[in-house]
This record gives structure tokens, C-alpha cells and sequence, in this order.
């Protein structure tokens, strides 16, 4: 196979589209045509890597056509440095191509008959995947958002409940697409300071799905404070459940980088519920940027060191952030440093051997 041949080229073979890329990983957020061609071809590291692997959404787009927008879902492995590994993006390339070809029979791949060839040339894909529930519905809010096509039949429903217009304890039939569709859409009319009104008041079950799709958001200002006090009186009131903590990290992951984020932050870690593994599973896979203040990393990897699920926990949190390469040189230096905690020194000892420091 020529190494020129990319993921852009499959895009050039449907003319009349245009291309989107999506790093679904950690959190859904745009990769430029420039990033996404540069990551594919070797020449920088991707940027949000997540489990050793670049998880990316594809989509390929007609904007005369919506029937005929195509939606690939690739994760590809990554080496030490966060690189995508060549010889795994060839051998995706090459089954991509032979399943285009062999659905497209003898003619030329830039004419195909439908799009149903292009969601097809995926089969049998070991690179494919199928995002869970939520990530998929986040990835159909967005992907409608940015073709400028209708929210889902669920969206009205969400509306009318997030702007106080229905009883808040009427939250069974929400539709989880329609809960998506409002907050991703959360720059339209007056969503967003809407939702930053009724936050502090919204039952478990709406509040957790608004928080797992705040995660691919922005949050303004209201917005980014409301979520603030919701979780410091959750911790400061240590009723709700571990769950919930997680969730609300999950939502202030994309709150600007400010002191109140870093405080609330800390609060979580010095009380019970830091060392349970869903909250320390939101902190490390969502709230990655924030532990590159190092006074916030140094207690995050000693509460780490004492959590309740133990060695396993450890070891599967540090081998996912030291893959990222701004947090594995903090890392290394607090794993160095002489004020590390016994505890920590412990546990770095279960995972690298004692001989590591």
C-alpha cells in the first residue's frame, strides 16, 4: 500500500463531503484537519491519548445528502510516546481498502454507488468500535450540531424540563438523546444559564446524565459555578454517593483552570470520598489538565497510594497518566521526590519493583 494513502484519502474518494474529526477518548472534542493529518502520519503525538490508544470518531459528511453521512469509530494503539503506531495504521488502511474494493467490485473508489459501501468497508474491523450508550449519544448531539441538522424528537422534552417548565421529580420520561441534545446545545437561546439556574436543584439521576455530557462542553461562567458549589456541598455533606462525586468531576473537567476548580479539587481528595476507585477513576481519566498543578498531583498520587480498591487501582490509573507526556515528567518527580508519603512508596514499589527509586 503507498504510505501516502490516509484516512483523508477516503474522504477525497466521496467528493462532495467534508470531513470531521473527533477525539472520543477521555472527552469528545474537534481535532483539526491539520492535528488529525499530522497524528495520522506519524509527525506528532496524538493529543489525547486514553487506555494506550487514540480514540477517534470519523465523520464523513454530504451536505446535500444527510442520508448519506458515514460514521467510523477507530481506535488505534499508540507507542511509548504517544505516536500512532504505523504498522497498526497500514494494517487498518489495508482492510479498509479491501473491503471498499471488494463491496465496490471492479469501478473506481471515488464512485461508489451509496454510502452503505463506505459504513460497510468496516466489517470485520479489529480497529472498529462501538462507543457505549453515552458516548454515542454525546458523539449524535454533536456531529447533528455541527451539520446543522434537528436535534432528536427527545430534545423538546429536555427543554421544557431543564427550563423549570415541568416538575423536576417528573425525570423518568427524559429522553437520555434529548438530556444530550440540550446540554451539548448548550449555546442556543438560553440553555446554558438555564441549566447553571436548576442545577442545584436537580434530582440524582438528571443531574448525573446532565454531568457525563457537561464533560464535552465549555461551561461558562454561571455555569462552571454552579457545578463548583453543587460538588463542594455534595463533598462538605458526604450524602451522595461516590457515583455522583465522579459525575461532577466529570462536569467540571472542562471548567476553566481557576483557583475555585483546584480548592474543590483538593477538597475531594482530603475527604472520604478521594480514595474511592469512581472518583478517582473521574479525576485521573477527566481531570488529567488540573493535576499538572503540582501540589494538587503530589495529594492525588498519596491518596491514590491509600485507595480502597488497592495495588490493581494504582497501577491501572499511573499506567494510563504516565502515557501522557506532560504528567509522566511531573509524575517521575514526585515519585522521586524524598517527601513522598510510605504509602506511596509502597505502592510505586507493587507496581515498578523496589529497585525502581
Amino acid at each position: 500500500m503507498p504510505r501516502c494513502f490516509t484516512v483523508h484519502h477516503a474522504r477525497q474518494c466521496r467528493r462532495d463531503s467534508s470531513l470531521f474529526a473527533n477525539a472520543t477518548g477521555r472527552c469528545i472534542s474537534k481535532l483539526s484537519p491539520d492535528s488529525f493529518r499530522k497524528v495520522e502520519m506519524g509527525q506528532i503525538p496524538y493529543p489525547k491519548p486514553f487506555l494506550h490508544q487514540a480514540w477517534v470518531a470519523i465523520l464523513m459528511w454530504n451536505p446535500k445528502q444527510a442520508n448519506e453521512n458515514v460514521v467510523w469509530f477507530l481506535k488505534l494503539p499508540l507507542d511509548e510516546q504517544g505516536f500512532l503506531v504505523q504498522a497498526a495504521r497500514d494494517d487498518f488502511l489495508n482492510r479498509l481498502l479491501q473491503n471498499l474494493t471488494n463491496s465496490m467490485g471492479k469501478g473506481p473508489l471515488d464512485q461508489p454507488t451509496d454510502a452503505t459501501e463506505y459504513r460497510d468497508a468496516l466489517k470485520d474491523n479489529p480497529f472498529s468500535f462501538t462507543p457505549d450508550q453515552e458516548k454515542m449519544a454525546a458523539f449524535h448531539a454533536t456531529a447533528t450540531l455541527t451539520t446543522r441538522q434537528p436535534a432528536s424528537a427527545f430534545y423538546d422534552g429536555a427543554k421544557q424540563y431543564f427550563h423549570g417548565k415541568t416538575d423536576l421529580n417528573q425525570w423518568d420520561s427524559l429522553g437520555y438523546q434529548g438530556i444530550a441534545d440540550y446540554v451539548i446545545r448548550h449555546q442556543q437561546g438560553n440553555n446554558e444559564n438555564k441549566l447553571a439556574q436548576i442545577l442545584p436543584r436537580l434530582p440524582d439521576v438528571p443531574l448525573e446524565a446532565s454531568c457525563t455530557f457537561i464533560e464535552h462542553i465549555q461551561p461558562g461562567e454561571l455555569l462552571s459555578e454552579a457545578i463548583h458549589q453543587r460538588l463542594e456541598n455534595s463533598v462538605t455533606e458526604g450524602k451522595v454517593s461516590a457515583n455522583q462525586i465522579g459525575a461532577l468531576l466529570r462536569a467540571i473537567s472542562q471548567c476553566p483552570e481557576q483557583e475555585e476548580k483546584i480548592a474543590v479539587l483538593t477538597q475531594v481528595l482530603h475527604s472520604p470520598y478521594g480514595k474511592e476507585a469512581e472518583v478517582i477513576a473521574a479525576l485521573a481519566s477527566r481531570c488529567w489538565a488540573s493535576l499538572q498543578y503540582p501540589e494538587l498531583l503530589k495529594l492525588f498520587l498519596q491518596t491514590l497510594a491509600e485507595n480502597n480498591a488497592g495495588q490493581a487501582c494504582f497501577n491501572r490509573v499511573m499506567a494510563d497518566l504516565m502515557f501522557i507526556p506532560t504528567l509522566r515528567a511531573l509524575t517521575l518527580q514526585q515519585f522521586r521526590s524524598p517527601e513522598r508519603s510510605e504509602a506511596l512508596s509502597r505502592a510505586i514499589g507493587g507496581m515498578f519493583g523496589d529497585g525502581f527509586l
